[in-house]
């Protein structure tokens, strides 16, 4: 058996502020350390039924997990540019379960540090007429594959999200949401004994399912309209009125391209602090 962690970081243990998770402050490298520690922690229950565990780093710059402290028992991808961002690895066949490790709630829904993809931009994204953050995205992707979500852990915003896409998997609260920058937090220790439990209940649920292979429809909502010209340079995507575009595709893994295509265009037609 081999289980993916697809791993973010504004959902991990502590995580409350945009300094804990931008790449090269003090408080960022002050919680590279509790990040591992939820990754660990996961693998610890995850491999007392898988054979493997294969890390995806998810966040940001996808190189914040420390690989010198991370559990000799996993492999892990780092890096950027990778075809299924997020999700790399769900395509190469053999995994059997995915977990969804620090996620957060998408944007325009309350959740710490909530947002979809891109941390300012975009208000909104529907996945087929149903509000989506990253982890509807991701389970749909991972459903084309026949890998089923087994364990998702955040803040507890994140986990009553994950309810309505994962009805079957696992859920750990790190944290409870207070605001957009605040939560009230549980130590490093607590939270590791809980994910690390919770693990190896969600390794039993592991097991490939039949794949679920269908066109979707995605709509984006973004805060500022000039964004929605420089979305539509991407074939196929439609301005749909107001701030929002639209396109459609034949499986979830084109679409999970596309969305990815569209937001690197919108990220370089935003300038400094104006959007």
């Amino acid at each position: 058996m081999r289980i993916l962690v697809s791993a973010d970081m504004e959902g991990a243990t502590g995580v409350t502020c945009p300094a804990d998770v931008l790449p090269g402050g003090p408080a960022w490298e002050r919680m590279r350390p509790v990040f591992t520690g939820d990754v660990n922690a996961a693998v610890a229950g995850l491999l007392v039924w898988a054979e493997t565990v294969l890390v995806n780093e998810a966040h940001w710059t996808m190189r914040n997990l420390l690989l010198e402290r991370l559990d000799r028992r996993a492999t892990m991808i780092t890096g950027r540019h990778k075809p299924l961002s997020m999700m790399e690895g769900v395509q190469y066949g053999g995994i059997d379960g995915v977990v969804f490790l620090g996620y957060h709630a998408g944007a325009g829904s309350g959740g710490v540090l909530a947002h979809t993809y891109l941390a300012n931009s975009i208000t909104g994204v529907w996945l087929d007429g149903e509000r989506a953050g990253e982890g509807r995205l991701n389970a749909a992707l991972a459903a084309e594959f026949g890998v089923p979500v087994i364990l998702v852990t955040g803040d507890d915003k994140t986990v009553e999200d994950a309810s309505g896409y994962a009805p079957e998997a696992l859920g750990v609260a790190v944290k409870r949401y207070v605001s957009r920058y605040a939560a009230e937090c549980r130590t490093p220790e607590a939270t590791a004994l809980d994910i690390t439990a919770a693990a190896e209940g969600a390794a039993e649920l592991a097991g490939r399912v039949d794949p679920v292979v269908l066109p979707h429809r995605f709509e984006i909502e973004f805060d500022a309209e000039h964004l929605v010209g420089a979305a539509t340079v991407v074939p196929g995507v439609e301005a749909e009125g107001g701030r929002r575009v639209s396109y459609e595709s034949a499986t979830m893994y084109e679409g999970i391209r596309c969305f990815k295509a569209v937001t690197t265009v919108v990220s370089a037609a935003v300038e400094e602090q104006y959007g």
